[in-house]
């Protein structure tokens, strides 16, 4: 059965956060290695992630992200993952 252009872009853009969240993980590994404190990690990752989602889409597109992550922490979704190693 084919798949339409939706579901194989759903796939692809399923398999670059996939791959995007491996990065991150093992370079939290690494900074928890050095020494680094975990919220010192997180604020730059947050910092970089905002600063580049500014550039390239705006105050608008920026602001609605914050609110669908704010929404999924007071959700709960983050509490079952675990971020430290």
């Amino acid at each position: 059965m084919a798949q339409s252009g939706n579901d194989i872009d759903a796939l692809v853009r399923e398999e670059m956060r996939l791959t995007a969240a491996e990065t991150h993980a093992e370079a939290w590994a690494e900074c928890v290695s050095a020494g680094i404190e975990p919220e010192i990690m997180a604020e730059a990752a947050l910092d970089k992630a905002l600063g580049e989602l500014l550039r390239t889409n705006g105050e608008d597109a920026t602001l609605a992200m914050l609110d669908k992550m704010r929404e999924k922490v007071i959700a709960g979704e983050f509490e079952s993952r675990s971020t430290r190693h």
